[in-house]
């Protein structure tokens, strides 16, 4: 048996010892229920242990640290085990209202707060509060520590509540505020953090230039650190970022090592930039405007530099750390920070929530990746992109195994399209003005590339719906799907096998 269920066990087999923790210092075992159903975003198990008489509640989590949640919509972690949570919560009856303590006080203004509150405590309703928590510590085969340490342990554990251990509601996938207003550092610090220190590698040992470069992850993470912290020295690293990062083809990090080269101004670099553009026409595209004179590429550089990106990673946009973070294999620290800015999002934010759902599909959350398409569907309009993105929706709910709510959402979709008035048809401009100007043909969205995307998407569900005994939505979605593929002039191969696949899975078995 595990440390914290000894702990709880021997509080359950010994009632009065129960009553103690609970009357004294307000640990009931009696109200491990929460008011709503909450999960960890992570998705690790969380098991209520008990609760307090504000309603708020004690959660196990699965490596024993122990984490509140209060009725009011705030989560913490108060300790790293079921022990150093009870000899906070037994040492520091009143915890509520010292999480935000300044640990640099002077010790006897800490002191003075700490018996004002244990003061009111025990005339209010725990006269004996220190000969029950004598009583409970010894019995538990817990410690009295010092006030001022368990204060620090207690603002340490605050401090790791995220990412690991972000409080979510169930059902509606909102996270829970802080427990307390502790300072943090902000998200670029932590993700940029090792590329800092993969740039100092680099500029003390080209040795390590290959595994560093070599890298996807970590030439993204050095070029970062490299843009915030600039150094003449820096050229030759920089050029073996550029080349590594030229095999990807054209990406941002390309664009952002060509920069930081280009701003040395150097003759040959032009040339290799040059030749990159010449060798790929997207890389041509992507850096544009390049100048004909390597005169004049720092100013080129400069001028980039300036409407792009800059020295100071606070002006940074948030997704590119988010981006970067899942990208290091930090999928928690990314999760939950996206998850705290769609949180914040409004109807103002269109854009931001169609790049919030790409983000949050890549790091493997498609609950949240739904909440964000939710709200962004709502957003759009005219119909027929509020048609589209509802398309979108129900490819994001099927493949959460939502199958009922994703042929719902597949269904309005349609109905949107269909209810979309084509555009009116348009006339091509005649060279001679005496020549008849012919009428250009008016496509159906049904005949295009959506129609195919819709088409495929009926297939799919059905196959998702009839492992799940949902058959009446099986053979709905396959029906309208025939019909609409019935009525494709060029069905791809692809959407022929898909038809035939949930034909397959649907058709009645043989008794």
């Amino acid at each position: 048996m595990t440390r914290p269920d000894h702990l709880l066990a021997v509080l359950r087999r010994n009632p009065d010892l129960a009553r103690l923790a609970a009357a004294s210092f307000d640990f009931d075992l009696d109200r491990a229920e929460h008011g709503e159903e909450v999960r960890l975003a992570s998705g690790a198990p969380l098991t209520a242990v008990a609760g307090d008489d504000t309603g708020g509640t004690y959660f196990a989590c699965a490596d024993g640290a122990v984490l509140y949640a209060s009725s009011e919509g705030q989560a913490g972690l108060i300790g790293a085990g079921m022990d150093e949570a009870l000899e906070i919560l037994f040492g520091l009856p009143g915890w509520h209202d010292y999480t935000e303590l300044d640990l640099a006080a002077d010790d006897e203004a800490l002191e003075a707060v700490f018996d004002r509150t244990e003061d009111e405590i025990r005339g209010s309703y725990a006269p004996e509060l220190d000969a029950d928590r004598s009583t409970l510590l010894n019995a538990l085969g817990l410690r009295e520590l010092p006030r001022k340490k368990l204060l620090h342990r207690l603002q340490k554990s605050l401090l790791r509540t995220e990412p690991e251990f972000l409080l979510l509601n169930a059902d509606e996938g909102c996270a829970y505020e802080l427990l307390d207003r502790l300072g943090r550092p902000p998200l670029w610090q932590a993700v940029l953090a090792p590329g800092r220190t993969d740039l100092a590698l680099m500029r003390a040992d080209r040795d390590c230039w290959d595994a560093i470069a070599g890298d996807p992850a970590r030439r993204a993470t050095v070029l970062r650190a490299a843009q915030y912290d600039r150094q003449p020295g820096d050229l030759e690293p920089l050029r073996e970022l550029l080349r590594r990062e030229a095999r990807q083809g054209p990406t941002e990090e390309l664009r952002l090592a060509a920069v930081l080269v280009a701003l040395h101004g150097k003759a040959e670099d032009h040339a290799l930039l040059r030749s990159l553009r010449e060798a790929n026409p997207d890389v041509h595209f992507l850096l544009g405007g390049f100048p004909d004179s390597a005169r004049a590429l720092a100013q080129w550089a400069a001028d980039f530099d300036d409407s792009n990106y800059g020295e100071d990673p606070h002006d940074e946009y948030d997704l590119t750390w988010t981006e970067l973070a899942r990208r290091q294999g930090r999928t928690e620290l990314a999760r939950a920070a996206l998850i705290r800015i769609l949180d914040g999002t409004g109807p103002r934010d269109e854009a931001l929530l169609g790049l919030l759902v790409r983000e949050l599909e890549a790091v493997g959350d498609l609950g949240q990746a739904i909440r964000a398409r939710r709200l962004h569907a709502s957003l759009q309009d005219p119909a027929d992109k509020r048609g589209s993105a509802l398309v979108d929706l129900a490819s994001l709910q099927r493949r959460n195994g939502e199958v009922e709510a994703a042929w719902q959402s597949l269904q309005r979709a349609v109905t949107l399209l269909d209810g979309t008035p084509p555009p009116p048809p348009t006339d091509q401009p005649a060279l001679d003005l005496d020549l008849p100007k012919p009428s250009c043909r008016t496509f159906t969205w049904r005949e295009l590339g959506l129609g195919m995307r819709v088409t495929e998407e009926h297939f799919l569900i059905t196959q998702a719906a009839v492992p799940l005994g949902l058959h009446e939505v099986a053979q709905a979605a396959l029906r309208a799907g025939q019909t609409m593929l019935a009525a494709l002039a060029h069905p791809t191969e692809n959407l022929r096998r898909a038809a035939e696949a949930a034909q397959t899975l649907a058709s009645p078995r043989p008794a």
